[in-house]
């Protein structure tokens, strides 16, 4: 990736809004230059454009982090937990859990079938420990480019 993909990346993440003419200016690019240019990173999955929003104003009550322990191959099992439509974010760690999983739930009744229904009926589960969010303090995607 070059310098110009990585400033149009910067300006992106300081603005998901701004508009490709604004960026041109900042890249030394035209307009069509930067669509072009943004349109590949999209379609090669160095980055997507998206809305972030509070989970809270949307009716989604309850949030949580959950460790997972996993006997066998990890893989497979991150497979089956990102399929979930509650999960938002599945890494596979080193450490007392295997993977990390994030839920987002409607009620404390939705995270408890989450937990109890899915994740732990998931073969290759061995135990889990969950992470209930009590406020949210920071949450920040401009980590920049190297």
């Amino acid at each position: 990736m070059d310098e110009v993909s990585k400033a149009i990346i910067e300006q992106l993440q300081a603005d998901g809004r701004r508009s490709y003419a604004a960026i041109g200016k900042v890249v030394g690019l035209s307009e069509a230059a930067v669509r072009q240019r943004v349109q590949r990173l999209i379609d090669s999955g160095i980055m997507q454009v998206v809305a972030v929003t509070d989970p809270l104003e949307l009716g989604f009550a309850r949030q949580a982090m959950v460790g997972v322990r996993v006997n066998g191959p990890m893989e497979p099992v991150a497979d089956a937990l990102a399929d979930l439509e509650e999960v938002d974010y599945v890494v596979i760690t080193a450490g007392v859990y295997d993977l990390l999983v994030e839920v987002v739930c409607e009620s404390d009744e939705h995270l408890l079938e989450v937990i109890s229904g899915k994740i732990r009926r998931i073969s290759g589960v061995v135990g889990t420990e969950t992470f209930m969010y009590l406020k949210l303090r920071k949450q920040t995607y401009s980590w920049g480019v190297r």
